[in-house]
């Protein structure tokens, strides 16, 4: 019978980290993860079938290290009997059974503000992106057209604009630091109201849509945001309002925000993520007033840090 060759692994009885798909900041960093404390159980290489994988290690694994890309599931959860620990290399925890690791006692941790600062500059620069139309203007020079047709449309600076910021944690009020320097008016809606926070407060996210030019979405996937960000605030945001997305693609009502960009009644965005990954709506490639990036805005840089 031929053994899986982590089963030798086990041997020496440190606790186990199960790792189902590898973080990218664990294939890029791997070597700065080693420790005399714990070890790594690598399910993508075993030639196990997962379910049987977990069987074989369930009595070890103590903790797991997760992404988005690999859901801990209620059935994954109840087939680790001896787990602690549940680590996520994101912000989100929408892709952790919550509810299940807490009826259990096991604990989650998250990344939290560890991104504050790249996703804050991250989320400026696709709002700078949409109304100066840089990536626009670069395919338009790229395609031949300058020469051809002239002059490119002049975009829209940011200084002045209301931006409203819906979530106001500590990626929020990054945000909001970056966007006072460039003269903007922050407005903000939260699940509370944050004390000794200098911004208006809008309970409401639709009322918020409609005080401000641009939209940015900050607040984590649940089941009481998603869909949060539907047609009617969108309208409310109106013709010229700018939405840009940096937590997650559910939190707006994609197939609605889509049709309001093709029919004009918003008057851009600038999306970091989607309801569907990797699949993107085709109807948005040919939108000059929209900017697309794959899911990572975000760096790790200190990631290792909360890991370790």
């Amino acid at each position: 019978m031929e053994h899986d060759h982590h089963h030798q692994e086990g041997s020496n009885h440190l606790p186990q980290v199960l790792i189902i798909k590898p973080p990218p900041v664990f294939t890029l960093f791997e070597d700065k993860f080693i420790s005399t404390k714990f070890q790594f159980l690598k399910a993508w290489e075993s030639t196990l079938p997962l379910d049987q994988f977990l069987t074989t290690y369930a009595g070890s694994v103590r903790a797991v290290l997760c992404s988005g890309a690999s859901p801990i599931s209620r059935d994954t959860i109840r087939m680790l009997p001896s787990l602690k620990l549940v680590v996520t290399a994101s912000a989100g925890t929408n892709h952790i059974d919550l509810t299940e690791c807490r009826r259990l006692g096991i604990a989650v941790t998250n990344l939290a503000d560890v991104f504050s600062d790249d996703g804050a500059d991250a989320a400026v620069g696709l709002l700078i992106d949409v109304l100066r139309k840089v990536s626009a203007g670069d395919r338009y020079i790229r395609q031949g057209l300058w020469s051809v047709k002239g002059e490119y449309p002049l975009g829209s600076k940011l200084g002045g604009k209301r931006v409203g910021i819906v979530g106001l944690g500590g990626f929020g009020l990054s945000l909001a630091k970056r966007l006072e320097a460039f003269g903007c008016s922050v407005l903000y809606n939260s699940r509370k109201q944050k004390p000794c926070v200098p911004y208006p407060f809008y309970s409401n996210v639709y009322e918020l849509a409609r005080d401000s030019d641009a939209l940015i979405i900050c607040c984590s996937l649940t089941p009481e945001t998603r869909h949060l960000i539907n047609r009617e605030v969108m309208l409310a945001l109106g013709k010229q309002g700018i939405i840009v997305n940096i937590a997650r693609g559910a939190i707006i009502n994609e197939k609605e925000m889509v049709e309001c960009l093709v029919n004009g009644e918003i008057g851009g965005a600038g999306l970091d993520v989607f309801e569907n990954e990797p699949n993107v709506p085709k109807e948005l490639f040919e939108l000059d007033n929209v900017v697309l990036s794959p899911h990572r805005v975000v760096f790790y840089t200190g990631i290792l840090h909360c890991c370790l």
